[in-house]
């Protein structure tokens, strides 16, 4: 099988995701992707013409977020219309899946040049969100809401915290610790190569910095917040008589009565828009085009697993990526786990018994927010700059998904 090569990596800043807070939230999505997308080209002297496809993730796929986004952001950027595109939805996965998918149709010999990436803007999505519609993942489906019932994320990770008996302490630390690594990774310039600045489509700066980070928290600080979703219980779903907390107990009546509400805002991960984008290639295109791979894509890998709990998949997903690369948990220097919410991390760490001084080394999405569809493609850039700066072999990252799934993919540094 052909190698499928990463030769560069890019991202947006991370934006507060408030409408009249945020430095981008004004500013259209497909401006966002266009942003990454024309840094890419311009990075690497691409001709987009030779492009063969852009494989774009964006969770809300709806309004100004709709009509496939990785098409029209390559537009919007100036590309050549023979560079083709389509956008996909996994969720908070699609950022990992659309790396996986491009790297696929380069390792197969369909295409030897495509960009992978995403774009969430979350001011947007929650600003035109219907208030009167909970957001429930079966979209309504009745039939499906018997056989697996999906609560609300918040729900399912403190539903989760109860059953494996992590305890607010525990969670609160593990924020605090992605606090410090954040700072340290952003005073010590550790995602300068890959941040790009955004602009306003009048050429002036929107932003060039992470927005979202609270460099001062503390356990002190974060022992002052009230827990969240111990107020979506009760909440109806319907007019069955379902609510949040039903949908848990339904399927773990164990938990009625005895849920352990241990989230809040400071260790969630954080609501802010952000875009990213992956340049892929294969062996000819490298040579043809004089290009320096950074890394290659080792393996990939999906995962699904109770959509009742939601967050739990990534540690069976690891444990497959990991079998397919025929690798071992030691071999991993770099582990990239989306901090969704910091039972997922917490838990995953825990389950694999990794060395936490290996896991989320620069800080992660409690600290720097969570643009849904971009993170994935956010996460795989973070790795391999860690990896470039450590002089690490492998990368892993993973992160759950809506739904009960998780993408996983392993990452190989190419020494120059």
């Amino acid at each position: 099988m052909a190698e499928a090569y990463i030769i560069d990596a890019c991202r947006t800043p991370r934006g507060i995701g408030k409408v009249g807070k945020g430095a981008l939230a004004h500013l259209h999505p497909q401006h966002l992707g266009a942003t990454v997308l024309a840094a890419i080209r311009d990075r690497n002297n691409l001709n987009t013409a030779e492009v063969d496809d852009i494989i774009w993730g964006t969770s809300s796929q709806r309004g100004s977020q709709g009509a496939d986004l990785g098409r029209m952001a390559a537009l919007d950027a100036g590309y050549d219309v023979k560079a083709s595109g389509v956008t996909l939805d996994r969720f908070c996965g699609s950022g990992i899946t659309t790396v996986s998918l491009a790297a696929a149709q380069v390792m197969s010999g369909m295409e030897d040049v495509v960009i992978a990436g995403g774009t969430e803007m979350m001011s947007y999505t929650s600003a035109t969100a219907d208030p009167k519609v909970p957001p429930m993942l079966d979209a309504g489906n009745m039939s499906l809401r018997e056989k697996h019932p999906q609560s609300q994320q918040g729900v399912c990770a403190d539903a989760i915290a109860t059953l494996e008996g992590i305890d607010r302490e525990a969670v609160d630390q593990l924020a605090v610790t992605s606090q410090e690594r954040a700072a340290r990774a952003i005073a010590e310039g550790r995602f300068d190569k890959s941040v790009v600045p955004v602009h306003n489509p009048d050429g002036s700066l929107a932003l060039d910095k992470e927005e979202f980070p609270r460099p001062g928290t503390t356990m002190e600080s974060l022992g002052g917040l009230k827990t969240v979703f111990n107020m979506f219980m009760d909440i109806p779903v319907d007019d069955q008589g379902n609510t949040y907390g039903k949908m848990v107990t339904k399927k773990y009546p164990e938990l009625e009565g005895k849920m352990d509400h241990v989230h809040h805002a400071g260790n969630s991960s954080g609501v802010v828009d952000g875009a990213a984008a992956l340049l892929l290639a294969s062996q000819s295109a490298v040579e043809k085009n004089g290009w320096t791979p950074r890394a290659r894509i080792v393996a990939t890998a999906n995962m699904g697993d109770c959509p009742t709990l939601m967050l739990n998949a990534p540690v069976p997903a690891a444990e497959k990526v990991l079998e397919k690369a025929g690798l071992s948990k030691d071999d991993i220097d770099v582990w990239e786990i989306n901090e969704a919410f910091s039972v997922v991390a917490e838990r995953f760490i825990r389950h694999l018994d990794l060395d936490r001084e290996k896991v989320n080394i620069n800080g992660g999405a409690m600290a720097l927010g969570h643009p849904i569809g971009a993170t994935g493609s956010i996460l795989i850039g973070t790795a391999l700059d860690e990896l470039e700066r450590s002089g690490g072999r492998y990368g892993l990252v993973t992160m759950c998904a809506a739904g009960g799934m998780a993408p996983a993919i392993i990452i190989e540094r190419v020494e120059a």
